[in-house]
């Protein structure tokens, strides 16, 4: 509008059209055409990869919209030499045709340069998509994790989880092998990206799957880390440290050695900026949790029948704690002789945790005065502070042994200490229609030592007949732990009148409890044409959970615990086993696979309650049906639908008939009279990467039902006290969508990614005897985009808004709809000398909340770095934390039963000065 009135200006030049590259890929001897070959357009200043496509059925490709400039067009084979061809496009000639590009397997003076062991930036190979890591330029000493960020589909949220197309990925290997365990983390927070060659991504079926070569409709998405040759020999490693204001610190200490195939490396890290650079759980996917602090014991749920199926994980949530930090590991891997081979890790840490809460909860209910519609909710508002210190030490091993030619045996140990104490204090007020019902205040210490293990041994046979094998899997956990505790609580109960009476808790808690899970797989497949197999297995799950807990009342006249509560203290074992049988028939074509399946199980599950001296069991009979459908198109494009049926397992704080009142005010009960879970789950999955326009495409539908789902059953007292107890019912539905777009801008190497995610849920709870149903509907969109734009500017930026609406039969008014906006950017810049400055948002917005709960959350950091020493080992860093001063947490969770509101203190600003050490020492 300004320039309208000024001055006259010259006339801008129009911009320059795009053209296009194109050419034929042939060999030099024969002159056939080489179908698939990949074709990669670098820019000529950097060779930094802008576009990539493949060569049709006859060995043609066009390279589109490419600007006029200076570039290097990259032809590869696989068994040809690499051709490197020079172009140049101008405005006044924006279309190059190359012709006939021949390659041959030896060097050959054509006019162009010829390239030796040169690869093309993303190539595809079966089901395996990989990417050339000198295609996408770090910043010197930059960890794996930002090379991830850069590669088109790949999204890395701030807590360091990754999604690969859309999907979760859960594992990171390293030259093909495990590094700290199970724990992506571990690789990519703490390896230099500049030590590695290819990123691979693909989906790792089971061990004993991906031997038999029946898919069992298990599949984990992987990345798998190549490292450069020339740095398989060497010493690597990153060190530093940094202070701060408010005490703030952090400090790290990494040191690598690699000798080709073996492996060693140590770790040290320490901070208080909320910086955890390893998973809460590093063992393997078999390990079964333990219980949440403060609970009954015993394990968590259990699958029986097959492999669950989820849907995207939610993994971008606030945090909502102070962290404090440290660990120290050791990773191994190396071939002793010619038959085995070794990997296994050791991982130290400490961690202080401290939770500052306000919780507003909204509960389903009803009255019998005004009915289920005209019940005004149940509303509790809870202070919590909660201070919790956890001792952990962890140990991996993966050990393959070939006892021959046809007969290999993996084991695969872990097991895991840990110490967790806490202290936890609490006030808590429940209201209906403006009426105080009750006021509470507790005070709860504890202190629980687990010990949990696990072993895998897989025994692997082939025979002379290919496809013939024999495989037997043997899976076991172990875990125990000896909790004590101190339960301490003042609750004031009121009526339309005032106070009515005040009651005292002060309880000593002693809880012992293990469980002991054994599965056995046999599985035998015989081939039956040279595209049959038929497989035979046979399935034996035996889970056995024990729990004793005593609970004992101060007494005033002896001045101790020793008044023992018969009401709380139990002695409860479960058991629960089944034998599964069946056959699976599989196709498997160039295009497509299919698998057929059907299982017979017959079960048990008993328990005994050892202080009464009773015993419940109920014997079932299943079918259990299963099916796969894979169809493989062309342009790397891949249909599945899994089908699968399954039984879940109550767990023993579940089956345990006693009251757990650590929350006096809000109970739990168990329910030795649960039934296992029957679930059906259809999977499907579409997905599509097409080298040509560097498009790729994810699709996922998740739907699921469940008879005799473990649901709540909820009594509410009327001064307000809580009982919560876990029954069976039918009628649970859910249905998952979930899909991603991404594309590569090559003219400005920009990755952009759209993202859409919808749920849909409807489940029954039972709320004072009465049926609540509630539906709830969720739905969001994700924008990012991320670009390495030049040697000095590198810049991301991602939104997402979501939109979730709940309903409830049983409460009208505790219907809710709400949304939540979240905005991202990332900025570096590349000063001269050496000078680096970045800067990162983070803004969540919330609407339709609580009063008090509808905040706008602002975290803005921002950096100033100092690279030194020769190839910029060393650095110098000034950062400001949460440079506005607004940082807040303010999250909603919703339920079957009610809905939530909770915010939590976070980390505020903080200034820190760091220095950081790069070793880089190879071929030694």
């Amino acid at each position: 509008m300004l320039l309208a009135y000024g001055a006259p200006t010259q006339a801008q030049p129009a911009p320059a059209s795009k053209g296009s590259i194109s050419g034929t890929a042939i060999d030099s001897l024969t002159g056939k055409v080489l179908r698939e070959a990949s074709v990669s357009l670098l820019a000529a200043r950097d060779s930094s990869y802008l576009t990539f496509t493949i060569t049709d059925g006859d060995g043609q490709f066009v390279l589109r919209n490419v600007a006029p400039g200076s570039y290097q067009v990259l032809v590869t084979f696989l068994g040809y030499r690499s051709r490197l061809v020079a172009v140049q496009l101008t405005a006044a000639h924006p279309t190059v045709t190359l012709g006939l590009l021949r390659l041959r397997a030896y060097s050959q003076s054509l006019g162009e340069v010829v390239v030796q062991q040169e690869r093309a930036p993303v190539s595809i190979s079966g089901d395996t998509l990989a990417f050339s890591a000198r295609a996408f330029k770090t910043q010197p000493n930059a960890a794996v994790e930002a090379l991830l960020k850069k590669l088109p589909g790949v999204e890395v949220d701030r807590a360091g989880n990754i999604r690969a197309q859309g999907q979760a990925v859960s594992r990171v290997l390293v030259d093909g092998k495990p590094f700290f365990g199970d724990d992506p983390k571990m690789a990519t927070r703490n390896l230099p990206a500049d030590i590695i060659d290819q990123v691979q991504l693909f989906a790792q079926q089971s061990d004993q799957a991906a031997f038999s070569g029946i898919d069992d409709g298990s599949q984990q998405r992987t990345i798998n880390l190549v490292t450069k040759r020339d740095k398989r020999r060497g010493y690597f490693g990153t060190n530093g440290a940094g202070l701060g204001t408010d005490g703030r610190y952090q400090a790290r200490l990494g040191v690598n050695r690699f000798n080709n195939g073996r492996q060693l490396s140590a770790l040290g890290m320490a901070n208080n900026i909320n910086q955890q650079g390893f998973s809460s759980n590093g063992g393997p996917a078999t390990m079964t949790p333990g219980p949440p602090a403060g609970g009954n014991g015993g394990s968590g749920r259990v699958r029986v029948g097959g492999p669950d199926s989820r849907g995207p994980d939610s993994d971008n949530e606030q945090p909502n704690n102070l962290l404090e930090s440290g660990a120290v590991g050791l990773n191994y891997r190396d071939a002793w002789g010619k038959r085995a081979e070794v990997a296994t890790s050791y991982l130290g840490s400490r961690t202080r945790v401290l939770t500052e809460q306000q919780r507003h909860r909204k509960t389903a209910t009803t009255t019998p005065d005004l009915g289920s519609e005209g019940a005004p909710p149940f509303i509790t508002d809870q202070q919590l502070n909660a201070r919790e210190t956890n001792l952990s030490q962890r140990l991996n091993l993966r050990l393959d042994y070939k006892l021959d030619s046809l007969t290999t045996v993996r084991l695969t140990p872990f097991v895991a200490w840990q110490r967790p104490g806490q202290i936890q204090t609490s006030t808590q007020q429940a209201t209906r229609a403006g009426q105080v019902l009750n006021q509470g205040q507790l005070r709860y210490t504890s202190e629980r030592p687990v010990l949990n293990g696990a072993n895998n041994l897989l025994l692997m046979r082939k025979f002379a007949k290919d496809g013939r094998t024999l495989s037997a899997n043997l899976n076991t956990v172990l875990s125990d732990q000896d909790e004590h505790t101190t339960n301490q609580a003042l609750n004031t109960f009121f009526t339309d009148a005032g106070p009515t009476r005040t009651t005292r808790l002060d309880q000593q808690i002693g809880e012992s409890s293990g469980s002991q899970t054994n599965v056995l797989h046999l599985s035998y497949t015989e081939p039956l044409s040279l595209s049959r197999r038929l497989e035979a297995h046979y399935n034996l799950t035996d889970i056995g959970h024990q729990a004793d807990r005593a609970v004992y009342d101060y007494s005033e006249a002896t001045g101790r615990y020793d008044a023992r509560s018969p009401q709380l203290s139990n002695r409860f074992d479960s058991r629960f086993q089944t034998h599964r049988t069946g056959l699976t028939w599989q196709t498997r074509r160039l295009r497509y696979t299919y698998a057929l399946g059907l299982d017979a199980l017959q079960g048990r599950l008993r328990t005994t309650d050892r202080t009464a001296a009773t015993t419940f069991g109920q014997n079932f009979s299943k079918l259990l049906p299963n099916a796969l459908l894979t169809l493989n198109g062309g342009q790397n494009r891949t249909l599945r639908l899994n089908y699968r049926t399954r039984l879940n397992a109550p767990s023993a704080a579940q089956l345990q008939p006693v009251v757990d009142n650590t929350n006096p005010l809000n109970r739990q009960l168990g329910n030795p009279a649960l039934a296992p879970e029957y679930a059906h789950s259809l999977l499907t999955t579409y997905s599509q990467f097409n080298a040509r326009n560097n498009r790729s495409v994810f699709v996922l539908l998740d739907a699921a039902q469940v008879r005799n789902r473990l649901v709540a059953a909820t009594t509410i007292s009327p001064t307000g006290v809580q009982t919560t107890q876990p029954v069976n019912a039918d009628g649970y539905r859910a249905l998952n969508g979930f899909l991603s777009l991404g594309q590569r801008l090559a003219a400005h190497k920009i990755n952009l990614n759209l993202t859409t995610s919808s749920s849909y849920t409807h489940g029954p709870s039972f709320v004072n005897g009465e049926t609540n149903l509630a539906r709830t509907w969720t739905l969001g969109q994700g924008l990012s985009v991320n670009s390495a734009y030049n040697d000095q500017l590198e810049f991301s930026f991602s939104a997402n808004v979501t939109y979730q609406r709940a309903r409830y039969s049983l409460l009208g008014g505790q219907n809710s709809a709400f949304f939540t906006q979240t905005l991202t950017a990332d900025v570096l810049y590349q000063l001269p000398a050496h000078v680096v400055v970045s800067s990162d948002v983070w803004v969540v917005n919330n609407t339709g909340r609580s009063a008090g709960y509808n905040q706008r959350v602002g975290l803005w950091n921002l950096s100033v770095a100092k690279q030194l020493l020769a190839n910029q080992q060393a650095e110098v860093k000034l950062q400001v934390y949460d440079l506005l001063n607004q940082n807040r947490s303010v999250v909603r969770n919703v339920t079957d039963t009610y809905l939530e509101d909770v915010r939590s203190r976070v980390l505020t600003q903080y200034f820190l000065l760091s220095f950081t050490y790069t070793l880089r020492k190879f071929g030694v």
